[in-house]
């Protein structure tokens, strides 16, 4: 039975990009390619201050997370933990390079 145009499944689907990304829903060996990903989107639309949310839980992902930004040369400075109002030890702020 052929696929009619509402059954079909676009090729790509493009998840709007904003100044925080929450990481809840991925794995930590996700983390890698992902936020490599994120910031460069991030710096073409002149976003320099974003929001990582990796929760507080064990400190796994956080841990993940800080060793990968310490890594990027995008990466100007990261702060952790963010502010009360934004997620203290469950977020942390990332200012990447013009």
């Amino acid at each position: 039975m052929p696929e009619s145009d509402d059954d079909a499944i676009p090729e790509l689907v493009e998840h709007p990009i904003g100044p925080e990304l929450d990481l809840h829903t991925f794995r930590p060996g996700e983390v890698s390619s992902l936020l490599p990903e994120y910031f460069a989107e991030c710096r073409k639309r002149g976003l320099l201050r974003v929001r990582i949310i990796h929760g507080k839980g064990s400190g796994t992902l956080r841990t993940g997370v800080h060793h990968l930004l310490a890594t990027l040369p995008e990466v100007q400075q990261w702060i952790w933990p963010a502010d009360e109002a934004s997620g203290s030890w469950g977020a942390t702020w990332v200012i990447l390079k013009a």
